[in-house]
Formats: C-alpha cells, sequence, structure tokens
C-alpha cells in the first residue's frame, strides 16, 4: 500500500527576528516557531492531504498571524480538497479569514501572506500557490518548478526582499485572488519540494538539486536549511519534502 511521507523543517534564520512562516501537514500544523531539527509525518494515501507552507509579508504588521490562520483553515477545509473548484473555495475562504481578521484592529491593518502548496489525492495531485512561495517537482528528472510567481517581472536573482502581485490578506487580497492551480499524475517514487522563498532566494536551483539528489529527505532537508543560513539566513526557511512511498 503506497504512503505519503513529509519531512518538515521551519526556521527564523539569522537576520529576522522571529518566524513569520507557518506550515501545514494534514491536520498538523506550525505556526511562527522553530524546528531546526526535520521532523517527519507518514500518512496513507488516499484521502485528501494537503501541505502547505505560508509567508507572512515581511515589511507587514502580524505576519505571522496571517500565515497561522491560512494554514489552520487549510488544515480544517484540507479533508474536503477533492477537486480543482474545492481548492479554489478553500483559498478563496483564507483571503477572506485573514481579511475578516484585520478588519477593525488597526494592529493588524495591511497583513497579509503568501501560500503554496499540495493536495495529494489517490492518483492525482494538485499544487497551488498564491504570491512567491514555492513548489518543485523534485523527482528523478531533477528539480522543476511547477507554482507559478506572483512577482513583478524581472526578477533579480538573489533577492533578499521580495515583492508580490497577489497575496492572502494585505493589500493585495483586497480584490478577489486568483491562484495558481495545476493537477498532475501521482505515481510512487515522486517526490516534491514545497517551500517559502527564504530558501529560493538565498540558495540557486542547481544547489538545491544537487543536495536533493544526494540525501534522503531527513538529511537533504537539513542540509538544505543548513546552506541556506551558511548563505546568511536573511530570512524565515520553511520547507516540506513529499515523497510516494510504497
Amino acid at each position: 500500500m503506497a504512503y505519503i511521507a513529509v519531512t518538515a523543517l521551519s526556521h527564523a534564520g539569522l537576520v529576522r527576528g522571529h518566524n513569520e512562516d507557518s506550515l501545514v501537514v494534514g491536520p498538523w500544523t506550525l505556526c511562527g516557531t522553530v524546528t531546526e531539527n526535520p521532523q517527519t509525518l507518514v500518512f496513507r494515501l488516499g484521502k485528501p492531504l494537503v501541505v502547505a507552507v505560508a509567508d507572512g509579508l515581511g515589511g507587514q504588521p502580524a505576519g505571522e498571524v496571517a500565515s497561522a490562520l491560512v494554514v489552520r483553515q487549510l488544515a480544517a477545509s484540507g479533508p474536503a480538497l477533492e477537486n480543482p473548484e474545492a481548492l479554489g473555495d478553500a483559498l478563496d475562504l483564507c483571503n477572506r479569514v485573514v481579511l475578516a481578521a484585520a478588519d477593525g484592529r488597526p494592529e493588524l491593518a495591511g497583513m497579509g501572506t503568501t501560500v503554496a502548496g499540495a493536495v495529494l489525492l489517490a492518483e492525482s495531485l494538485m499544487t497551488f500557490n498564491v504570491g512567491d512561495s514555492k513548489v518543485f517537482d523534485a523527482g528523478r528528472d531533477g528539480l522543476h518548478q511547477v507554482s507559478v510567481d506572483d512577482s513583478p517581472l524581472p526578477v533579480p536573482p538573489r533577492r533578499t526582499t521580495s515583492l508580490v502581485t497577489q497575496t492572502l490578506g494585505g493589500t493585495r487580497g483586497l480584490s478577489a485572488v486568483h491562484p495558481h492551480l495545476a493537477t498532475f499524475p501521482l505515481a510512487v517514487g515522486d517526490r516534491y519540494l514545497v517551500c517559502s522563498d527564504g530558501l529560493t532566494d538565498t540558495l540557486p536551483d542547481d544547489v538545491i538539486d544537487d543536495l536533493l539528489r544526494v540525501h534522503d529527505d531527513g538529511r537533504a532537508a537539513f542540509e538544505l536549511w543548513k546552506a541556506a543560513i551558511a548563505a546568511g539566513g536573511p530570512d524565515n526557511i520553511t520547507l516540506a519534502l513529499v515523497r510516494i512511498g510504497a
């Protein structure tokens, strides 16, 4: 019987005062905290399982509040995410939840977050994103980004701050959001990486690819984090490696 193994890690980095990233893996959420050692969770493949990273907007108040609201809402909605329509509705609800939480509270005004992730079904995988957190196919053919960045072009290499054209909540979320959705077939041996831009803005894709090729999931997650820290760790770093096993 096939299973899903998810190995995840979240860290504030070396520059930010606190962690504004949040993570959801099925019913489990990690919000604004630090896990220097990767944690692995295993699930039976079949019912919908959501894995996502939300990156609270830097430069705005309460990014960690916005990202936590989104992953908790996705955790609650996860078992019903059986098709793209349900997933789109769930992301629209996430946007409205963040906006509602900030309404009438000056200390939360303008808070927002990106989100990127995947929903694993029995025979397929749906990817989604709003903003510039990313999803990669990290299979045997190498690393390929399958999410679509909501960023103005051109995007400078190895940037340390991000401009995004679409978010959940924030000033960008006041109108309807248009999440990027895609569906792919799923098979034993498939591997995906979900991460915040604290990883990808710091490490080139070829470095990420090399580390994923050399190491199994637990070690790979640790080595990716360590490489980002060695490169200065300018932003929060959150990642989840998803593998289909038998």
